[in-house]
């Protein structure tokens, strides 16, 4: 009878380690599946991407206010959030406005109310105390990928604040004139300084600086599983560099690159994808009556033959430069706001997302001192909601590295009315806009049955049928 019972026992504790390494086999399993793969081009073709300014975000200005928002962002397509500065700034010749220095304020409960630029940099491999703590930011980022969304740091090579260790420690690393003096950074056409007298400029042609700023942008991917960069200034920093960097940290992780410039040299081996300046500016211009449809066409064709067939740009109607310095998208754009934030959406790229534009951000925020988007969702929310969805869903809206085709339709009003097909994988949209104040009647060379995506309505589209646009009128028209 023991000698039964110790057999039962055993059989028994067999199966109960049999189940217990099932279980941990299937945990193992859920792990592996939950956790966020490395960004890869089929990501690039759909994303959104959306610019987080942690200071305006918020009435606390805290990566934890920023973070608890993150899951919403998924209702907007968003698959990157790019995070302006996160790290400490430097008080020496702090900016207290475009003209003025915290130094030329005296009275000092005034000079605490300016927090300075956030691309002047005390220190690269810490955070800014005013946002919270690297585990706060590291929560941010652990958000970010339970989500599904991947993030990226924007990263300020071309030059530090005036306190970082580098300007006592290695001098050395920095431009300098005649008589041995740090500078700040020079219009090398002119020789003169652009103005941003709070920081100084870093000298690449001393490649013991290489190494250092390497080290400093992979402690983000080592240390906190970062999904990539935006690089400030990117082409005032040399090609070369980039093209190192990126190769040395991917031997840790593929990383999504973003340019702020436009130079297609960049996107041999370093970025993914670069700035849409040229047609954000078009864009001003149409909007403002100083340019045209046809203006557009032009553009789309001159970029077409410019840059390879991998390449894309990341389209924006504001970002933080923008909006401190050159107004709102209202103020800009007025009545062709919506027309032209659609257009970022349906055309070649990735469409951009600043903070407070999706909550009908109608002023300019404060860039060296606390500001706060509003958080009441209005007009603007649900349109991006559905162009994000349009954009993450629909093969013929694809615009990353293998985009899908942009065909110009020939209307019969080429100046006022923009129009054309996208197509792949058997999607088709067209998109037609009349990007005039004022109603415009014409024909268009496309026929057949569709949806128009933003009202739901059945539209037929018959061979020279005349239609009538009212000023600034669009339609997304998907094949059914």
């Amino acid at each position: 009878m023991k000698k039964i019972m110790l057999i039962l026992l055993a059989v028994f504790m067999l199966a109960a380690c049999k189940k217990e390494s099932k279980k941990s086999k299937e945990t193992s399993t859920l792990t592996e599946q939950d956790s966020l793969a490395p960004i890869n081009d089929q990501v690039m073709e759909s994303a959104v991407i959306y610019e987080a300014n942690i200071r305006q975000y918020s009435p606390e200005g805290t990566f934890d206010a920023f973070t608890k928002d993150i899951p919403q962002l998924k209702e907007l397509g968003v698959k990157i959030i790019w995070v302006m500065p996160i790290y400490p700034i430097s008080m020496k010749n702090r900016k207290a406005t475009g003209d003025l220095s915290v130094e030329d304020i005296e009275d000092p409960e005034e000079r605490k109310k300016y927090l300075g630029s956030y691309y002047a940099i005390a220190d690269y491999s810490a955070v800014n105390k005013e946002y919270g703590t690297e585990e706060d930011f590291q929560e941010l980022v652990d958000t970010a990928h339970e989500n599904g969304i991947y993030v990226i740091l924007d990263w300020v090579a071309n030059h530090t604040g005036w306190d970082h260790e580098w300007i006592t420690e290695h001098p050395e690393y920095y431009t300098q004139n005649e008589k041995g003096e740090i500078v700040d950074p020079l219009n090398p056409e002119t020789g003169e300084s652009w103005g941003w007298t709070d920081v100084a400029d870093l000298n690449y042609d001393n490649k013991e600086l290489w190494s250092a700023m390497k080290g400093e942008m992979k402690y983000w991917v080592e240390n906190h599983d970062i999904d990539g960069f935006r690089a400030d200034v990117a082409g005032e920093v040399p090609t070369e560099f980039w093209e190192q960097i990126v190769k040395e940290i991917e031997e840790t992780k593929p990383v999504f690159m973003l340019a702020e410039s436009e130079d297609k040299d960049l996107f041999e081996e370093a970025f993914d994808m670069g700035y849409n300046w040229e047609g954000h500016h078009i864009m001003n211009d149409i909007a403002q009556g100083k340019k045209t449809a046809k203006d557009w066409d032009a553009y789309m064709k001159k970029i077409d033959t410019t840059y390879q067939e991998d390449d894309f740009l990341m389209n924006f109607v504001t970002n933080h430069d923008e909006n401190s310095w050159n107004g709102t998208v209202k103020e800009r754009m007025g009545d062709a706001s919506e027309t032209f934030l659609a257009l970022t959406y349906t055309i070649p790229g990735m469409p951009l997302i600043y903070s407070g534009q999706e909550y009908d951000l109608h002023k300019r925020l404060k860039f060296f001192e606390k500001d706060t988007i509003p958080h009441t969702k209005g007009k603007v929310w649900p349109i991006m909601e559905k162009l994000g969805q349009l954009k993450n869903e629909n093969a013929a809206l694809q615009g990353g590295k293998n985009a899908a085709t942009y065909e110009a339709l020939k209307n019969s009003a080429e100046e006022k009315i923009l129009s054309f097909k996208r197509q792949k994988d058997g999607e088709e949209v067209i998109f037609i806009a009349n990007l005039t104040d004022k109603p415009v009647k014409f024909r268009l060379e496309a026929q057949g049955e569709f949806t128009d995506y933003m009202s739901g309505d059945a539209l037929t589209l018959k061979k020279d049928q005349e239609r009538e646009f009212d000023a600034w009128e669009y339609e997304i028209l998907i094949n059914k």
